[in-house]
């Protein structure tokens, strides 16, 4: 899909991956909702709007599909916010604690079709293109969905959902010429390792077999430019990981 005149939602988009992903929109031409708790740190110009956004909650992400509508007729979302929590199913202090096990599911699963839901309701109305596209969907995964380590059977089962609703959702909304996708990333670059120490960092980009090294934001942003413009992609998972295979821990 050319982007160019449409508008795009970008959860997560004021920092890390999401952050990238709004850069390579505005490069397009788009107008950008960014759909975050948080506000941007930069400026992002007259194409992009703040939207204060809880993914998992129904009027919030109304308010964000609105606001895209409009600035132009909404033409993908991608979904970047997520969370994580470190908690084993028995640790040392007793079971895991079940309202942290549900908040991540909440945010990272339900937020997830949350949006997709409101934003392909509202892609539905589109003219389509030449080739007959509505809409396309980007959702955010994780390899921790397939090799979750100890510690992160919450975080590992949301990605999981995410996976797995992937290609149902595709085939629901072929119909309406909406494809779905979604990017399983491995080790990158994001404000959630920004604050490990640099050895433990370049640890970390030493597991990758190559390249041996965190991946950047900019590389997840081309992946799901990638998907926006090639129409033949959909209802797939793409592991984005330099061939990584998280082991246990």
């Amino acid at each position: 899909m050319d982007i160019r005149g449409r508008s795009a939602i970008v959860t997560g988009g004021a920092s890390g991956l999401g952050a990238a992903v709004v850069d390579a929109l505005l490069e397009r031409g788009a107008k950008v909702v960014v759909a975050d708790l948080q506000a941007p740190k930069r400026d992002l110009g007259s194409d992009a709007k703040h939207v204060t956004c809880d993914v998992s909650d129904e009027e919030s992400v109304q308010k964000v599909v609105d606001a895209a509508v409009a600035m132009a007729p909404l033409g993908a979302l991608f979904n970047c916010a997520g969370i994580a929590v470190a908690q084993k199913t028995v640790g040392r202090k007793g079971p895991h604690d079940l309202k942290a096990f549900a908040k991540v599911v909440t945010v990272n699963l339900v937020g997830s079709f949350n949006t997709l839901r409101l934003a392909a309701w509202a892609m539905k109305d589109n003219e389509p293109n030449e080739g007959g596209e509505r809409g396309v969907v980007v959702n955010t995964a994780s390899v921790a969905a397939f090799e979750g380590q100890i510690g992160q059977v919450a975080y590992a089962a949301s990605k999981g959902g995410v996976v797995a609703m992937t290609l149902p959702a595709a085939r629901e909304l072929a119909r309406t010429g909406i494809r779905v996708n979604t990017i399983a990333p491995g080790l990158f670059d994001t404000p959630m390792l920004a604050g490990l120490p640099e050895d433990a960092r370049r640890s970390l980009g030493e597991q990758v077999p190559f390249p041996s090294r965190l991946g950047h934001p900019a590389e997840f942003a081309n992946m799901a430019m990638d998907i926006l413009e090639n129409p033949m992609l959909n209802g797939t998972v793409i592991r984005l990981d330099g061939a990584l295979r998280m082991g246990p821990k």
